[in-house]
Parts: structure tokens; C-alpha cells; sequence
């Protein structure tokens, strides 16, 4: 972004319904991952009283490394299993990479052609609508939503637990 620099897109996708979640910020670093699941992941989870038990990463930076790493000591702070694609295999980790596709088709090179952003939190306020409408509004065709809204799916699979 021009007078910000890059900016990263820390997603994460619920593998059961393609509930996604975005996070936009400045570096790559542990931090700014540990702040989507702190943030948004744990609490919409908790708040339908369904435990998150795993989360997939890709090998990067930002989500391993040395022992005290913060977003490994993160996950198991909150007793969540951390388990690792394959390296170079991008496709172990689909449901994000198909997010990342959509969100640059349908959002990114939309909003980047239509509006100046001067700061990452503009942004990131046009983003969180977007997701309301990815996840509450638009129908997603693949085998695990069949033309349902994520929101729908992931709400089935809490009526069907309670």
C-alpha cells in the first residue's frame, strides 16, 4: 500500500464450513497470527460453545520455530494441537488457499482499484465487512457447504451438538 508498505493478510478458515476469519497488519510476525485466534477465532468459537482442537499452519515463520515460539506456546496455552502442512505443499492446507484466492478476486483487486487507503485499519474495516458478507450472505458451492453460507453450516453442526 502506497505510504504503508506491504501489508499481510493472516487468514484463517474453519475446515468444517469455510467460516473465515482475516487479519490484516504490517508484518508477518508471530504476534499478529496469535491475534486472530485470540481475538476472533477463540472468542466466535467459545461463544457457540465449540472447542477448537487443531489448527493447520504452513511451515512459515509466523507460526513455528524455536521452543518458546509465541504462537506454539500460544496454542498450547489454550490447548490447541498445532499440526504442519507439508513443506512446499500448499495444496495439505486447500481451505486457506482457496480463501486467499477468493479474498484477492472478490476483495483485494476490487477495493484496491476503488479506494485510496491511507491506513491499515481503514482497510481492515472494509475487510471485516467483506467477511460478514463471505461468511453470513454468500453461498459457497463445495462439497462441504453445498450452496449453504458457512454461517449455516457451522450453525448446523451446533444444533445437531446441542
Amino acid at each position: 500500500m502506497k505510504g504503508i508498505g506491504k501489508v499481510y493478510l493472516h487468514a484463517v478458515v474453519d475446515t468444517f464450513g469455510s467460516y473465515a476469519f482475516g487479519f490484516l497488519h504490517v508484518s508477518k510476525q508471530p504476534e499478529a497470527a496469535v491475534a486472530v485466534l485470540h481475538n476472533d477465532v477463540l472468542p466466535f468459537y467459545r461463544a457457540l460453545d465449540l472447542p477448537v482442537k487443531a489448527v493447520l499452519t504452513d511451515n512459515g515463520r509466523e507460526f513455528c520455530g524455536t521452543e518458546k515460539h509465541p504462537y506454539e506456546l500460544y496454542l498450547e496455552l489454550n490447548a490447541i494441537e498445532h499440526r504442519r502442512t507439508k513443506v512446499r505443499t500448499p495444496k495439505t492446507n486447500g481451505f486457506v488457499e482457496r480463501f486467499n484466492g477468493t479474498v484477492l478476486e472478490e476483495f483485494f483487486r476490487v477495493k484496491m482499484r476503488e479506494t485510496f487507503y491511507e491506513t491499515v485499519e481503514a482497510l481492515q474495516a472494509d475487510l471485516d465487512a467483506w467477511l460478514v458478507h463471505y461468511n453470513t450472505e454468500r453461498p459457497h458451492l463445495g462439497y462441504r457447504n453445498m450452496g449453504r453460507r458457512p454461517i449455516e453450516t457451522v450453525m448446523s453442526f451446533v444444533s445437531q451438538e446441542g
